[in-house]
């Protein structure tokens, strides 16, 4: 029994050992990484938790362009000063250009300045017991409101107005308000963390929780075209229409719960047309001119290259149920449609990664059926790490005969979108990458990141359905390019800063999109030519039948918000001073927000004489379909490795309980037998 209990003893230190040897190198608690939290209530009556109580939206579209006012009422319905923090979305398209705050009879006009500058005016307001708002970018599709010294009994309203251009896709034209940031996985410790990542430390209500305030949406659409459709699968809406082009869409039922999912609005025009052609405004100091032009129709190729497909599939805790759900659909739909002279490989990732197989297989009956099993048998669970996975899938072994694509599926709830664009960026090589998004609310940024990076597009999959409609525009679209070498050719026409500099391969039907600037009249022409599966392609434009108008104003903060997209959305390699001048010089100059330049309003008058006021952090409902393992799964404080090493050990200690009870009951029964016989 001795070298039983000394054996027993051995086994129980190894397993302490396990169990501590990487928690041992853990980093302290006080160095957490930054992460959303659920909502503790204080208890304390005294402060509201809520200050938000409202988000109304109006949306005119005229033509292509969607001019947006959002109007955000807080309200103070406790007994002490408040300060609050919210943190809400808009599309990455968003040229946000103007703000203005009203208390009572009071209205301020918001002024653009430098974010730094900004920052130090609200502070300067907030202590001095001043009402003041602060509207910074935290992502071009994530911004963040500061409201200080809201006194007990105030209303306060927020008024932000952007604009967006709208881009049809195979002649639909979509127009998406997303209405909740998911919350956003990331590893950077809270005590190291820069001011410009502690947005990601975001209080959640659980899962099924009434959202905490009102949310309502009317647009109106006015094309000169008669619509064809008009849909919106996202929320219930009733449509009254003015005329067969005029058409005004409200919420169907009051729609609190509405605020937890995109809103997606969707139309056609009459014949699958587009509104193409030049627009263009007169301003006092410049003028600028917008020029859309719609593909040429598509012609599929007879011989298509042998092609590779890398799925990237997404099964962390934020894809649990709906959303894991909706991208087995997409996936069994994708890889079933392959070809047998594909070849394929599936890397599936939460924490880690695993691979289905160490090179890709031929999409063979057999292969398939193996991928889909594997596929069926995910759960979600664990944390977001698609950088580990994306260089894993970047560095298998290649057939170089074989076009290779890399398909990532995910919600994108990251915060280190610019370290998977660098990736992408630095590994492409004869390699485009498409993202597909999953669920009702993903993160835009990334999705619409990634694709840019890896010379590929952005599908987005809100539902089951919508993923068998992506599957099938993703197989149409690596057919082939609808057209190749374009170029833009200016005659009679003094253009200048034109965005983009140069238009590659253009491959889903979609049109050309041209901005800029130009001097002296408005006379000549514009060509745009390429090659298209036809021949030869090409429209002409002759501007002197286009005339100036007011009602297009809107271009001028839209052509500065373009090229703010390409010296800083998806700029991907870190920036240089130069850089960081001229996004500032375009945020100020054009009024517009930036990551260097911010909206801030301040009421003069001092409201809060001790200066005062309980801080609160307004909390968002998880988007729907989202599990509460986005925020918290029990064991979410604990890293992955630690984790595995925990159960390891644990399951250890238990099969050596099982070992040694069994051995005691034969030596005991052993023993008995041998004394019945005696």
């Amino acid at each position: 029994m001795d070298t039983h209990r000394r054996f027993r003893g051995m086994v129980f230190t190894i397993v302490i050992i396990i169990l501590f040897a990487r928690t041992g190198y853990a980093e302290p608690a006080t160095d957490k990484t930054l992460s959303p939290y659920f909502l503790i209530e204080s208890g304390d009556p005294a402060v509201d938790r809520f200050p938000l109580k409202n988000t109304d939206v109006s949306v005119p579209i005229s033509g292509v362009i969607a001019d947006v006012t959002v109007l955000q009422t807080y309200t103070n319905d406790g007994m002490r000063p408040i300060s609050a923090r919210y943190i809400f979305p808009a599309s990455t398209r968003a040229a946000v250009h103007g703000m203005q705050m009203t208390i009572g009879e009071n209205v301020i006009t918001a002024r653009i300045k430098e974010k730094e500058k900004a920052e130090t005016t609200f502070a300067a307001a907030k202590k001095q017991g001043k009402s003041a708002a602060l509207l910074k970018q935290q992502r071009p599709n994530v911004f963040s409101m500061n409201v200080a010294n809201i006194m007990p009994g105030d209303t306060l309203d927020i008024e932000l107005h952007y604009t967006e251009l709208l881009i049809p896709t195979d002649g639909t034209y979509q127009f998406v308000y997303p209405t909740v940031v998911g919350p956003r996985y990331s590893e950077q410790p809270e005590s190291t963390a820069p001011a410009s990542e502690r947005w990601v430390q975001n209080p959640y209500l659980p899962q099924g929780s009434r959202p905490v305030s009102g949310f309502n949406l009317r647009a109106r659409i006015s094309t000169g075209i008669p619509l064809a459709a008009l849909v919106c699968r996202s929320h219930d809406i009733e449509t009254s229409w003015e005329s067969e082009s005029v058409a005004d869409i409200t919420f169907k039922h009051p729609e609190n719960s509405g605020a937890d999912r995109d809103y997606i609005l969707e139309y056609r025009l009459a014949g699958k047309q587009i509104q193409s052609g030049p627009m263009l405004y007169e301003g006092a100091q410049e003028n600028f001119f917008l020029l859309m032009v719609q593909p040429p129709e598509r012609i599929k190729p007879k011989d298509i290259p042998d092609r590779e497909y890398i799925f990237v599939v997404d099964v962390s805790g934020s894809m649990d149920g709906f959303p894991l759900n909706t991208a087995k659909d997409l996936l069994s739909n994708l890889i079933a449609h392959l070809r047998p002279t594909d070849k394929f490989n599936v890397i599936f990732f939460a924490g880690g990664s695993r691979v289905m197989a160490p090179t890709s297989l031929p999409a063979t009956p057999r292969h398939v059926a193996q991928a889909l099993r594997l596929l069926d048998h995910q759960r979600g669970g664990g944390s977001t790490r698609l950088q580990a996975a994306l260089q894993k899938a970047l560095a298998l072994p290649r057939d170089e005969a074989s076009a290779r694509s890399v398909v990532i599926v995910t919600d994108g709830y990251i915060s280190a979108e610019k370290e998977v664009f660098q990736l992408i960026r630095r590994n492409l090589n004869r390699t485009n990458v498409f993202a597909f998004g999953i669920g009702s609310s993903v993160n835009r940024y990334l999705v619409e990141g990634i694709a840019k990076a890896g010379l590929g597009e952005p599908f987005i999959a809100t539902d089951p359905q919508s993923a068998r409609s992506a599957a099938g525009q993703f197989r149409e679209y690596i057919q082939a390019p609808l057209l190749t070498g374009i170029t833009v050719k200016y005659t009679g026409f003094d253009a200048y800063d034109v965005e983009p500099a140069a238009i590659g391969d253009l491959f889903a039907h979609r049109p050309v999109i041209i901005q800029g600037k130009w001097r002296g009249a408005a006379t000549g022409a514009i060509e745009v030519s390429g090659t298209g599966g036809s021949g030869k392609y090409g429209q002409t434009f002759h501007l002197a039948a286009t005339q100036p108008r007011e009602a297009n104003r809107a271009l001028r903060p839209l052509w500065a918000r373009s090229q703010i997209a390409r010296l800083a959305d998806f700029n991907f390699n870190d920036r240089t001073g130069e850089e960081q001048a001229a996004i500032t010089s375009l945020g100020l100059t054009y009024s517009l927000l930036t990551d260097y330049t911010a909206f801030v309003a301040v009421q003069e008058t001092v409201r809060n004489a001790e200066g005062h006021s309980d801080p609160v952090a307004q909390p968002l409902n998880l988007p729907t379909g989202v599990s509460n393992l986005a925020v918290s799964g029990g064991c979410a404080n604990v890293p992955e490795p630690e984790l595995t090493f925990l159960l390891i050990g644990l399951l250890l200690y238990m099969a050596t309980r099982v070992i040694f009870r069994r051995h005691r009951f034969n030596t005991d029964y052993g023993r008995k037998d041998h004394a019945s016989n005696q």
